[in-house]
């Protein structure tokens, strides 16, 4: 099976450089002229619940069903989200914790690594999911840090979580022939259907 991340299209937030998490903030009128169809078609496609992720996946995918799974949201950065790093430079707390590269716990939101634990948790039920409909491509449209998570943890060659990041409408392809032994899959290239992009 082919696995295909894919992060959401551009929103206001993203050009603003604002945290979104999981504020429920749609596309761009920007975001959406920059993504294109798909050069394939899935029979379904898994979406976080977040309207920016749906939208991109009927961009990408017309027509197609849609599955939201609630564990494939984006990271909850509580009081931060609307916010950019201008309007907290001088918030003592703020600053700890980008000191402490996100894994200190910051008001009303998530941990990092409860973050990630939760994102692989749902890519997994995924996964199984798309064995018992016996699809031979898994589609997943949601965001840069679920994307991100799920790349460090289950993705050979091993890198960090950083090194996964790809633009909006970018993600990246994967194949599945060592997840049942080792829980792994091999990355094959990025896929690009934003901004400039040709697909796969």
């Amino acid at each position: 099976m082919l696995i295909y991340l894919i992060r959401h299209g551009e929103t206001d937030y993203n050009t603003q450089k604002r945290y979104q998490g999981q504020r429920d903030i749609p596309l761009s009128a920007k975001g959406r002229a920059e993504l294109h169809r798909a050069d394939f078609t899935p029979a379904l496609v898994y979406v976080s619940p977040l309207i920016r992720a749906r939208q991109t996946a009927e961009i990408l995918f017309p027509g197609v069903e849609q599955i939201p799974v609630e564990g494939l949201r984006e990271m909850n950065f509580g009081s931060y989200e609307g916010r950019t790093y201008v309007h907290m430079e001088n918030d003592p707390d703020y600053l700890a914790w980008v000191e402490a590269n996100a894994h200190a716990a910051h008001p009303d939101g998530e941990r990092k690594a409860d973050f990630c634990a939760r994102s692989c948790a749902a890519f997994a039920r995924v996964m199984e999911d798309a064995a018992r409909r016996g699809l031979d491509r898994l589609v997943i449209v949601a965001h840069g840090g679920t994307q991100m998570a799920v790349m460090e943890h289950y993705a050979l060659p091993h890198r960090p979580f950083e090194q996964w990041h790809t633009g909006n409408g970018g993600g990246h392809k994967l194949e599945d022939s060592l997840w049942q032994t080792q829980r792994k899959l091999n990355w094959l290239c990025t896929v690009n259907y934003g901004a400039g992009g040709t697909g796969q």
